[in-house]
């Protein structure tokens, strides 16, 4: 196929799914940025290879998917600060880890598309979720490559292996245990969700006890087993004494933070802003993402890297004081 003809064919249109891809393969915004314009580079390169405009969708997926496997090839596994840490308590000093070490939050925007179909939209706010980009990170990369072109593409196992260069048999061994592994760790395909309606109104009275600071309020929002964590920290905590412990606290200057709503990994998220005692402006501590189980608040997930988290999810430098 010409190169000529590329003005007929909207590469752009694939950027947010391609991007979801990339996320899943890698556990890291920054990089499945990257990995799509290499995507994208290589298809500009290689569009001679196209012969049929129809199948650009699957070849785009092909050419990411490789790119993937590579840059995989070369670094050690992301997860989330459980993953990566024991239980911590209120007396444990603040460790920082490599930040290459933790999963990266990615913006709802960036990985989907408005027009979508809300059915689908919903499968793959799903499939961003902290919870489950941390358990497919547990996967091989091939194994985890394999999983997502079948359960998330529709492609079949022949297909799959044409492209990892193997054998049916062989992925078909190899999604068995892929599900298995997810399974095991309660990310199967019929997970239970959060209905949406509830969703927001759990944000919502999140938000109100959160800048009150009424911690009676926020607890009563908490899952029995709830985590508290702060990447790139090691310290993890869980439970209600230990949350409202550090709350009121080691923690207790977040005392007067502003939420500014925003999405990140299918997840209600907030840019937390705290305020400078000395200008009365906010300032950013936090991109704080809440993970939820049911109708509680399972997690909540302080990334820290304000610095490069809020210009990626268009949170603004600062909040001025309020009157």
């Amino acid at each position: 196929m010409a190169q000529a003809a590329l003005g007929s064919l909207d590469l752009e249109a694939y950027r947010p799914a391609l991007t979801g891809h990339c996320y899943r393969m890698l556990g890291c915004a920054s990089e499945a940025d990257d990995a799509v314009q290499d995507t994208m580079v290589r298809a500009w390169r290689g569009l001679d290879d196209l012969s049929e405009p129809a199948a650009l969708r699957s070849w785009l997926f092909r050419i990411a998917t490789r790119v993937c496997l590579d840059a995989l090839g070369q670094r050690q596994r992301r997860g989330r600060t459980m993953d990566l840490a024991p239980l911590g308590s209120l007396e444990d000093p603040l460790e920082a880890l490599p930040a290459a070490s933790f999963i990266e939050p990615v913006a709802d925007a960036a990985v989907l598309d408005a027009g979508q179909d809300p059915a689908e939209r919903l499968r793959l706010r799903q499939s961003v979720r902290l919870a489950y980009v941390a358990a497919l990170q547990e996967l091989a990369p091939r194994q985890r490559a394999a999983l997502l072109l079948t359960q998330l593409l529709g492609w079949s196992a022949a297909e799959v292996a044409q492209l990892l260069e193997t054998s049916v048999p062989a992925i078909n061994s190899a999604l068995q245990r892929a599900r298995a592994k997810l399974a095991s760790g309660g990310h199967g395909e019929d997970t239970a969700q959060t209905p949406s309606d509830v969703e927001a109104k759990l944000a919502e009275r999140f938000v109100d006890a959160f800048e009150r600071y009424d911690i009676d309020a926020l607890t009563q929002l908490l899952h029995e087993d709830a985590t508290l964590s702060m990447p790139p920290y090691s310290l993890w905590l869980r439970g209600h004494a230990d949350i409202r412990g550090w709350l009121l606290g080691r923690g207790v200057e977040c005392r007067g933070s502003r939420l500014l709503p925003c999405s990140a990994c299918g997840s209600p998220a907030f840019g937390q802003y705290r305020r400078d005692p000395q200008t009365g402006d906010h300032t950013p501590w936090s991109l704080l993402v809440l993970e939820l189980r049911g109708q509680h608040i399972a997690g909540l997930v302080h990334f820290l890297d304000t610095q490069t988290l809020f210009p990626r999810f268009e949170l603004p430098p600062r909040l001025p004081a309020t009157a």
